[in-house]
């Protein structure tokens, strides 16, 4: 991505402080990084956890920070009692970071929120496998969720039984099938072999990803891959699925039985509604569906780029002009404590 040397230069300071400020209701945010290692299959997860806190520090503004967010306060204090807690899973060739507007929604009505990077299939760690093989992202969401749990920390916090979660492109596959949904590759391999199939997967994050694939080597990762459930996540939330066209009959989704809202931009060209989203829906008989009208496109889900972002952020942070990026993450993110506050009781 072009905006990587700026999004390096806040990731590094990220690490030292980050600034609070309190929203309409006055809830606090906190944040920390812990660096999970899941050692079996060599994948690093380092992951940020978002929360409520009463932590009455002052702020400290990060210059150049490249998104439009709620600051927070780094380390701040953990809440009392127990609370809910949604894992968040980005889009591919994205970052923890990049869904930080849903967390903050979410942290303001009392959630708690992690968000894993997925090794290899980052801005900033491209591993050409990684980008092809998504049945490995709901492994990294379930290693994680247990070392959550078993945190000393942040398990006593955590209420087990209301565990949500939420994603975004590759991220909304990656909660359909910790939901139970089984791809199929062939179905999958098929479609990416059509004109249509081949503009999906020619992704502006990795151009030339399909000249250094390795097709066995894909299919001995399929073959291996455990079963995706998680039991432990009772409700699901998917912004413009991918991979839809994996996915071609109910069978194939039938073990989704919690509460799933799928969500979709008119205007995606990358995940495009018809082939995705739509797809989902169709074969997820309960499920809820909105699409977003108008000349929405896929990125539209990621945060909201600063003024100094902007000029060099393409199509990650700039929209059509008959889009406004921040009422649509205002609407979803309404939408998204709402569904999860209902479903996590």
């Amino acid at each position: 991505m072009k905006f990587k040397p700026m999004f390096r230069r806040f990731i590094t300071i990220i690490a030292i402080a980050l600034p609070l400020l309190a929203d309409a209701q006055n809830i606090k945010i906190g944040q920390r990084t812990i660096k999970f290692n899941d050692t079996t299959r060599q994948r690093p997860l380092v992951t940020e956890i978002w929360y409520p806190t009463e932590d009455n520090r002052e702020p400290f503004v990060i210059p150049h920070y490249p998104f439009v967010h709620i600051s927070t306060v780094r380390d701040a204090k953990l809440p009392v009692g127990k609370h809910a807690l949604i894992m968040i899973s980005h889009g591919t060739g994205g970052g923890r970071i990049t869904l930080e507007w849903l967390a903050d929604a979410l942290v303001q009505k009392g959630f708690i929120v992690a968000a894993v990077d997925h090794w290899g299939n980052t801005y900033d760690n491209k591993i050409a496998i990684n980008f092809v093989t998504p049945w490995q992202r709901p492994q990294d969401i379930s290693f994680v969720l247990t070392g959550l749990l078993k945190n000393k920390d942040f398990g006593p916090v955590i209420d087990a039984n209301r565990i949500g979660a939420a994603g975004f492109s590759i991220g909304g596959y990656t909660v359909i099938a910790l939901a139970g949904g089984k791809l199929d590759l062939k179905a999958l391999d098929a479609f990416t072999k059509t004109p249509e199939g081949i503009k999906e997967i020619t992704l502006p994050e990795f151009p030339n990803l399909a000249s250094q694939i390795d097709d066995k080597a894909v299919e001995l990762s399929f073959k291996n891959s455990p079963d995706l459930k998680d039991k432990r996540i009772k409700a699901f939330f998917a912004m413009c699925p991918a991979v839809g066209q994996g996915f071609v009959n109910k069978k194939q989704l039938a073990r989704v039985t919690a509460p799933m809202y799928i969500v979709g931009s008119q205007s995606d060209s990358i995940a495009p509604v018809k082939t995705n989203a739509l797809i989902f829906h169709k074969l997820i008989p309960k499920s809820k569906l909105l699409i977003i009208p108008g000349k929405t496109g896929h990125y539209v889900f990621l945060n909201e780029g600063s003024a100094e972002m902007k000029p060099t952020g393409g199509v990650y942070f700039n929209d059509d002009a008959t889009v406004n990026r921040k009422a649509i993450h205002t609407q979803v993110g309404d939408l998204a404590t709402k569904f999860f506050s209902g479903a996590l009781k």
